[in-house]
């Protein structure tokens, strides 16, 4: 079983809240637009740290990780990326390498707006989970945590972090 913290959207942005909130995390997953190499390795020290670049990150981020990643936890396959769109809408730069692995979970940031949806068509749970850095359109800052347990996940959670 375990236990992760995700976020995105930060654009450079540090909430100690963070720490708090992922305390209990295994490993922290950052879906792009982290916005500074600074808040990259806060993240990273308080947990394994998973992440891709979004479209604002610079070089020095963009060398450390990639555009997308795929991995296996538990038993449940992972792709994620920051520009993603959603199950029936996805952004086409990624849509065929999605269709060809076909995960189990899709995680994406980059529309500010956390939603969390199955897509039938792929047997896959989709999650944005919104923004929590305070540049952009959205109104409330967020941050989710879930479980991976063997084939299962679970025990999803959403946290506002307030106003941006």
């Amino acid at each position: 079983m375990v236990k992760i913290g995700l976020l995105s959207d930060t654009h450079g942005y540090w909430d100690d809240r963070y720490a708090e909130y992922f305390a209990a995390c295994d490993e922290i997953w950052h879906a792009g637009d982290i916005g500074s190499a600074t808040l990259a390795a806060r993240l990273a020290i308080l947990k394994p740290l998973r992440a891709v670049y979004g479209n604002i990150d610079g070089q020095a981020i963009r060398m450390e990780y990639p555009k997308t990643v795929s991995f296996r936890i538990e038993e449940v396959s992972v792709y994620m990326t920051h520009i993603g769109g959603y199950p029936g809408r996805y952004e086409p730069s990624i849509r065929k390498e999605l269709y060809e692995k076909r995960p189990q979970l899709f995680i994406a940031g980059h529309s500010h707006i956390l939603k969390v949806i199955y897509d039938d068509t792929l047997k896959c749970l989709h999650i944005n989970p919104g923004a929590a850095g305070k540049s952009g359109f959205h109104q409330v800052r967020t941050l989710v945590r879930f479980t991976i347990d063997g084939t299962a996940i679970k025990d999803l959670e959403v946290i506002e972090l307030g106003f941006r």
